[in-house]
């Protein structure tokens, strides 16, 4: 199977094309870059520490798409639309990993996957989509009388806040307790800013070094708390994920699909 690879001078673009490498069954046949960046040309395989493997780094959205199978993109949320857009276009498949997506941009490429197989996901570890499970089926045992608060830190150099993790955490527990979100949803405190409401749905962003990713939500009631905790200790646990994901992605017929139908974990509820 030939994978391309948008954003493949990034963190997770170079562990996706090294670990991708390696697979068997999956062939690199692409790598894409934005426009000015200083990798292209360079080969994807040496930016990625793995040595040369004769794929150019280009920002040629149109070459990277036709010479692939599926396109793995971990770039930037403008980009990641317009190639979803390139590969229904070309009939191809994509898996999205990348997070921060406005409403609008995130309406365009679920049209996009009314036309193709799109896997697309905020974190793509098998213990992040374990928690993704687990967090419903605990807010909706505690219910309302426990204050829900969600803490989630990053590497300095992360451009999105909250992280789109913490956010789907967020929006999973909503539903559970049948909250609107976005009136309860509360992101940061600063000030005077009172009693915490009882609907409250709290979400930190701490960004700092070289943190991969660590999420921690707590269910807290008088007397007692409850946490669950991830903590990513490398970017190869979603690197592993992106590969599983176009693996899966590739036998599919068109449509949305996330995590949890990579994994198998649906089957499990």
């Amino acid at each position: 199977m030939k994978v391309a690879v948008s954003g493949a001078a990034g963190r997770m673009g170079k562990r996706i094309t090294a670990l991708a490498h390696e697979h068997p069954e999956i062939e690199i046949s692409g790598a894409l870059e934005s426009p000015g960046n200083p990798s292209i040309g360079n080969d994807a395989g040496e930016a990625a520490g793995i040595g040369h493997i004769g794929v150019a780094i280009t920002d040629d959205i149109r070459s990277v798409i036709a010479g692939c199978d599926v396109l793995i993109d971990f770039s930037a949320p403008s980009a990641s639309v317009e190639h979803v857009k390139a590969a229904a276009e070309a009939n191809k498949a994509v898996v999205v990993g990348t997070t921060g997506f406005t409403d609008e941009q995130r309406t365009a490429i679920y049209d996009a996957a009314n036309l193709i197989p799109c896997v697309m996901a905020p974190n793509m570890s098998m213990g992040v989509n374990l928690l993704f499970d687990l967090v419903g089926r605990v807010a909706e045992a505690l219910g309302p009388d426990y204050d829900v608060e969600i803490i989630e830190a990053h590497h300095k150099m992360k451009k999105d806040a909250p992280s789109g993790t913490a956010d789907k955490l967020a929006r999973i527990i909503a539903d559970a307790l049948d909250r609107d979100l976005a009136k309860s949803g509360t992101y940061g405190r600063h000030g005077l800013v009172g009693e915490r409401k009882p609907e409250e749905i709290g979400v930190m962003a701490v960004r700092g070094g070289d943190i991969v990713g660590e999420h921690t939500v707590m269910f807290v009631t008088g007397g007692e708390r409850l946490e669950l905790i991830h903590r990513a200790h490398s970017r190869d646990a979603f690197a592993k994920g992106a590969v599983q994901a176009a693996l899966f992605v590739a036998s599919k017929s068109r449509g949305l699909y996330d995590m949890q139908d990579v994994l198998g974990l649906k089957a499990t509820k």
